[in-house]
């Protein structure tokens, strides 16, 4: 089994879609699943799942949620240069790690 790295992108991180037919929107990362590679964005990849009625939903029907994309369809997009970018890793006096943007070399952790 090949060990899979850690992913760059996390929770309530801003990505833009890269590949596939949601090429081109922009939105908010809302679960990063690191076993299986995927990531759900905000209204993004909209599927409709039938329900039935039970305790957490009170009335049945059709539902529309967010389905999840492959990580290697969507990019980071950088807070300061606002474009899409790779990340980088820099380690701070401190000691602590952080996320970097390749173009313009800012933080990406707050």
């Amino acid at each position: 089994m090949v060990r899979q790295k850690n992913p760059k992108i996390k929770k309530d991180d801003k990505v833009i879609i890269i590949a596939g037919k949601e090429v081109g929107k922009i939105g908010a990362v809302l679960k990063v699943d690191s076993e299986k590679r995927r990531v759900i964005v905000e209204k993004v990849n909209m599927v409709k799942r039938h329900s039935k009625p039970g305790p957490q939903t009170a009335q049945g029907g059709i539902i529309e949620k967010e389905g999840p994309l492959h990580i290697s369809n969507v990019m980071l997009v950088c807070n300061k240069c606002a474009e899409p970018t790779r990340v980088g890793g820099r380690i701070l006096e401190d000691g602590s790690k952080v996320r970097v943007c390749k173009k313009c070399g800012e933080s990406l952790d707050g």
